[in-house]
């Protein structure tokens, strides 16, 4: 990673904290490729439990989680995921990663200069949206979360 984007994922948390995310639309949306160039769009997993994932390749925590998350998702059948590496690698680099790293749902790259619409730019990494099956936020994590953290939300949105 740039030195410069290292330094500024560093510190946002801190410069941030406190401050409130935007208004998300009830129902986000979310149509990228997936580094695997096919289409994703979070529309069409309504019905399931969703994890959206921000990421980075040079985010030990993220990195460390990722196979809890690949193995929440395997072990839950009405639970989906996407993870969006927030990172400004070149995609070869992330897919080569992730053939070191893999993991049961599908990856996509999301950079600075084109962030999502409907998603806060992530204030720390990792950072983690868990939408219910209707299609609206049902939790929101900054920092690492594990299967009883994702397991808590879910009762809790039910």
């Amino acid at each position: 990673m740039k030195p410069h984007l290292w330094l500024a994922a560093l510190l946002l948390p801190f410069a941030l904290a406190g401050t409130a995310h935007a208004a998300m639309p009830k129902h986000p949306a979310i149509r990228v490729t997936t580094l695997d160039g096919k289409p994703y769009d979070l529309a069409a997993e309504r019905g399931h439990w969703v994890i959206v994932n921000f990421w980075a390749t040079w985010c030990v925590p993220c990195v460390a989680e990722m196979p809890a998350l690949s193995r929440y998702v395997a072990t839950h059948p009405n639970v989906r995921a996407i993870g969006l590496a927030y990172d400004d690698s070149e995609p070869a680099d992330i897919r080569a990663f992730l053939a070191k790293h893999p993991v049961v749902y599908p990856v996509a790259q999301v950079t600075l200069d084109k962030p999502l619409k409907d998603f806060d730019q992530p204030l720390g990494l990792p950072t983690t949206w868990l939408i219910a099956p209707d299609g609206t936020v049902a939790a929101h994590f900054l920092g690492p979360i594990d299967a009883a953290k994702l397991d808590a939300a879910i009762g809790k949105a039910k």
